[in-house]
């Protein structure tokens, strides 16, 4: 990690007290967390909207997971992708989706509204826009409610995956790298001969 992990007697009161409710709420202080610390008011703001969206938000767990690995994925986040794909498959979320969305290929999904919820997210983030025949069937699936907090998840997950790039939170050595384009923190050239000029 390109910033130090600040142990217990480094840090503040306030410092304290958020890595303690981060603990309490998920395990233990790791990852994007031990960023995030640096800056106790980002922190306490990145762990409410992030616990907003993998526990509260008003999706379903498996498309919350899904959304999650897609950005993860967008962003190239291995630790996110890592720390989440068995969980998105216990979810429910296919193995060969997930292997689509790693290999950067369509994902197909049996349910209806499944699809109509990844061909959302797919367009948010690789064109930036929806159209608006995908816009009013994913509507039709998850009402404003659900596609305002749709897009609130991605958002979360795309801030979780800059900052773990940006900073190079723990890339889990003991796991084999997630996507077959990237090694350690640099983009490799098809063929695997190296990082891309």
């Amino acid at each position: 990690m390109r910033l130090p992990v600040l142990t217990d007697e480094e840090m503040n009161p306030r410092q304290q007290e958020l890595a303690a409710r981060i603990a309490g709420r998920r395990g233990a202080v790791r990852g994007p967390f031990r960023v995030w610390l640096h800056s106790p008011e980002m922190c306490e703001r990145a762990e409410s909207l992030g616990a907003f969206a993998r526990f509260d938000c008003d999706l379903p767990r498996h498309l919350r997971e899904l959304t999650l690995l897609m950005a993860a994925r967008n962003w190239d986040a291995q630790y996110s992708w890592n720390a989440h794909v068995n969980q998105a498959i216990e979810a429910g979320v296919p193995e060969a989706a997930v292997k689509a969305v790693a290999e950067k290929r369509e994902a197909v999904f049996d349910d209806e509204a499944d699809q109509a919820f990844y061909r959302f997210c797919r367009e948010v983030l690789e064109n930036h826009f929806v159209s608006d025949e995908t816009f009013a069937r994913a509507l039709q699936h998850f009402g404003p409610r659900g596609l305002v907090d749709t897009i609130g998840a991605l958002g979360n997950f795309t801030m979780l995956g800059m900052c773990l790039n940006t900073f190079q939170v723990d890339l889990q050595a003991d796991r084999e790298p997630p996507f077959p384009d990237i090694r350690g923190y640099e983009r490799v050239v098809p063929d695997g001969d190296g990082p891309r000029p």
